[in-house]
């Protein structure tokens, strides 16, 4: 099988961490980004991984998180310009990162601590 990407919208930073928590232990995946809209309300998880593996994760976020997505998605093969948009908004995730001096989890953190 092939490489396949994984989109879930969630309403909430928190619901969104658990969902992301229950996905990386769900299946073989890797978180790639996250967006943040209306101020942290609607969050889109973006992870990777083989289709199947992918599939697994985002069912398993759907049916135990503390929230119901909003949406999701799983994108088999995904076209050269879904990676483009993908890999723009893990490059400002990683700016963000950097110019805070902190990694995702700790960002995360902050977040969290803030809601």
């Amino acid at each position: 099988m092939g490489k396949a990407l994984g989109f879930l919208e969630i309403s909430g930073v928190v619901a969104a961490v658990d969902a992301l928590d229950l996905m990386c232990k769900a299946a073989e995946v890797e978180f790639v980004t996250w967006e943040k809209k209306l101020g942290g309300r609607l969050v889109t998880i973006i992870i990777r991984g083989e289709v199947s593996a992918v599939t697994a994760a985002i069912s398993a976020a759907e049916k135990n998180g503390i929230k119901k997505p909003v949406c999701k998605a799983v994108i088999a093969n995904p076209h050269e310009e879904i990676e483009r948009i993908v890999k723009g908004s893990a490059d400002r995730l990683n700016k963000t990162k950097q110019s805070q001096g902190k990694s995702p989890e700790k960002i995360a953190e902050t977040y969290i601590k803030e809601i």
